[in-house]
This record gives structure tokens, C-alpha cells and sequence, in this order.
């Protein structure tokens, strides 16, 4: 019997008993869309993740303040005060395969434009910030080292702010009030939309260090340094510098604790996306469950089949049909099964992840290996469970399968 044959008698039997065909692939359209769809939502968490890490900056350490311990209680992360501008300053000077180093200080507070007010987060900078966070200025200028120096009381705002204070109006050359005291808007920032963990990243306010540190929080320490080390495979090196270099500067010795943290995002980054790779395949894994049982719904059929078309069977074999040919007339249609249950299941997984993605529930990533690999699947499993359906009626006796009622 010829293929082409073998496929045109599986589909004629499967349309003749549509709804049976139907609710038989009901299990392989429901695992493959739920594979699809699960895979898309753990790789879009995934990007997520590594978004919002790369959105710091590439090839990055962040040193920030560590805890302080007084009477055996210990204050919150962050808490210590003893990281200053000259730590900074020593890294760049003292560290080699460094590209920028930008220390910084933040806090939040109310902003004011006549009458017009808007809380927002307000950063002390370097002009080194520009490039370590990927930053570009559309009207005005960034800050200066200039500034730095002469502790000036400018500001670079983001469009957010620009938009709530100033509405359409250019706010270059415009003054702003921050926590009372005015300052001199030079530039605006850039859109870079909402961060992919939902915060606004143009709702911020910059100005220099010195000036936030000495004109508007009246401090003397500096809450992180960021470094941008020059080349990725210099990162693990260029932290143990860092760490060596701070904690002789803060007189630390033996096995005392640091006082500071050295944060490696490339480190941090490879830790996400293992965890969210474990997450994706769990989802994935649990979601295949539901094929497993859409294969057993296939086995079950195709033995219906075989006791229904016993005498069918029993007159094939009389005309000269053999063994091979049984088999394979079965077999392909156990696998037009799963070939049809397979493509409409891709086509309702894609459509749920791009479903689910338009809603905003999650952000989803369609990509081609899922889609493949779980329709292969799909018609492995179609396969796969109608063997042994297509040997019991492959090895039916022909005498006795004409005589069958």
C-alpha cells in the first residue's frame, strides 16, 4: 500500500468520526498550547531580569555601604556611613582596567515650578553616570566636572519630571526648586520609558555630588560607587582589587567584617538567568504533563479503532495486505492525530502568549525552539502510542478477523 494511500485512509477515517477525532486531540492541542504558552512566560521573565540588571549598566560593580554593629546590634544594609568621594577617587586612580567610576547619593523630594510641585528621586552624580548608565541628554548639557568643583546648583531632570512641572514648555535655562533651594535646569534626559520591572526611569532628578552632598543633604559620605570595568573577563579580578583596596583604607584587618558590599551584576545576572531557566523548564515540564495524557487519549482511541474495523482488517489481509502494511496504515494515523494536534496547538499557544502579553499580565517571549520542540513532541507521541495499537491489528488473524461480529 502506498504512503500517500496509507494518509488518505487515515484522514477518511478520522473525519468519519469527527468529534471522536476531535476530542482525541483535544489533549495534544491542550499540552502543546500550555508548553508554548509557559515556555513563553518563563523566558519573558527571564528577559525581564536580565533587562532590568543590563539597564544599570554593562560590565558593572556596585560598592555600597554595609551595616553597622554598635553593642552587638546590627543596623540595617546600607546603614554604614564610612564609604566617602576619596574611596572613589583612590579606585579610579589606584585600579587599572577601569573604564568610569561615578560615586552617588540619593533621596527622595518634592520638586517646584511656580506652581506646579512633583515628588521625585533626586541623584548627586559625576559627569561619569552619563556613560555608565547609558544616558543621552536631548536639549541642554549633562553636568560638568566643573560643576562638581564649584558645587553648582544645577539640574539635569527626565522627561517625567520635565512633563509634570513644566508641561510642553522647554525647561532649559528654566529654575526649579528642590527642598526650598533653587537650582538651574541645564538639560533634560533622554526617554528611557518604564524599566522592566515597571519603574518609570525618567522620573528622576540629577545634579552634582558635591552639590547634594554639602548644599542639599549636608552629608559627607556617599551611598554607592559604580564602576564600569573595561572587559567582562576582568570583572572577578578588578572586584578582588576593589575589596582589597577598601578594606585597606577603612583599616580593616584578620577576619574583621567589611564594612562595605562589592556588588558583581555579571555574577548576579548569571544567577538570575539559571534560576529563571530552572523556572522556565519546570513550567515547561509540568505543562508536558498534559501531552502525556493526550498520548495515553490517542492509545485508547486507536484501540477502539482496531475492534471496530476487526472484519476491515480481516478483508485486507485476505486481499493480500501484510504485516507492514497493517502496521503502517495505524500507525500513520496515530500520527495525522498528532501532526493535526500538534499544529493547532502551536497556533493556541501562540495566540495565549501573545494573549497574555497584550493584557499585560506578563511579558512573554515567542521564540522558534519551543514551538519545534513541542510539536516534534507531538508527533512522538502520536507515535509513540500507536504501536502497539497498530501491531494488535497487524497480528490479527485473518480468518478470525473476518469471522468477528
Amino acid at each position: 500500500m502506498l504512503f500517500k494511500e496509507s494518509v488518505q485512509i487515515a484522514i477518511t477515517a478520522l473525519l468519519s468520526n469527527k468529534l471522536r477525532s476531535i476530542l482525541t486531540m483535544l489533549g495534544i492541542i491542550i499540552g502543546v498550547g500550555a508548553v508554548i504558552a509557559m515556555i513563553s512566560i518563563g523566558m519573558g521573565v527571564r528577559q525581564n531580569v536580565t533587562d532590568s540588571i543590563a539597564s544599570l549598566g554593562s560590565n558593572m560593580l556596585i560598592v555600597t555601604p554595609g551595616s553597622t554593629n554598635q553593642g552587638g546590634v546590627r543596623s540595617a544594609a546600607g546603614s554604614s556611613q564610612r564609604l566617602k568621594l576619596e574611596d572613589a577617587e583612590a579606585i579610579k586612580k589606584k585600579i587599572k582596567n577601569i573604564d568610569y567610576v561615578s560615586p552617588t547619593v540619593n533621596s527622595s523630594y518634592q520638586i517646584v515650578n511656580g506652581n506646579q510641585n512633583w515628588n521625585s528621586s533626586v541623584y548627586g552624580v559625576t559627569p561619569e553616570y552619563l556613560q555608565i548608565r547609558d544616558l543621552s541628554v536631548s536639549t541642554g548639557s549633562f553636568i560638568t566636572q566643573a560643576d562638581v568643583n564649584s558645587r553648582n546648583r544645577i539640574a539635569v531632570i527626565g522627561t517625567t519630571v520635565a512633563a509634570n512641572l513644566f508641561d510642553a514648555q522647554n525647561p532649559v535655562g528654566k529654575n526649579i526648586r528642590i527642598n526650598g533651594q533653587p537650582y538651574k535646569v541645564v538639560g533634560v534626559l533622554e526617554s528611557k520609558g518604564q524599566s522592566s520591572m515597571g519603574s518609570d526611569q525618567d522620573d528622576i532628578v540629577i545634579i552634582p555630588l558635591t552639590t547634594a552632598q554639602e548644599r542639599l543633604m549636608g552629608i559627607t559620605y556617599i551611598r554607592s560607587i559604580n564602576i564600569q570595568v573595561s572587559s567582562a573577563d576582568r570583572i572577578e579580578y578588578v572586584q578582588g582589587q576593589v575589596e582589597s583596596l577598601l578594606r585597606q583604607r577603612h583599616h580593616i584587618v584578620g577576619d574583621k567584617e567589611d564594612d562595605f558590599t562589592v556588588r558583581n551584576l555579571t555574577s548576579l545576572m548569571e544567577t538570575m538567568n539559571d534560576t529563571t531557566t530552572m523556572l522556565t523548564l519546570f513550567l515547561g515540564s509540568i505543562a508536558a504533563i498534559s501531552l502525556i495524557v493526550g498520548g495515553i487519549g490517542i492509545m485508547n482511541i486507536m484501540m477502539v479503532s482496531v475492534t471496530e474495523r476487526t472484519r476491515e482488517i480481516g478483508i485486507r489481509k485476505a486481499l493480500g495486505a501484510t504485516f507492514r502494511n497493517i502496521m503502517m496504515q495505524f500507525l500513520i494515523e496515530s500520527v495525522v492525530i498528532g501532526v493535526i494536534g500538534g499544529l493547532l496547538g502551536v497556533a493556541c499557544g501562540v495566540g495565549l502568549a501573545m494573549g497574555i502579553a497584550e493584557l499585560g499580565l506578563f511579558t512573554t517571549v515567542i521564540t522558534a525552539a519551543p514551538i519545534v520542540i513541542s510539536f516534534g513532541f507531538s508527533v512522538g507521541i502520536g507515535l509513540f502510542f500507536g504501536i502497539y495499537p497498530a501491531r494488535k491489528a497487524a497480528r490479527l488473524d485473518p480468518i478470525e478477523a473476518l469471522r468477528y461480529e
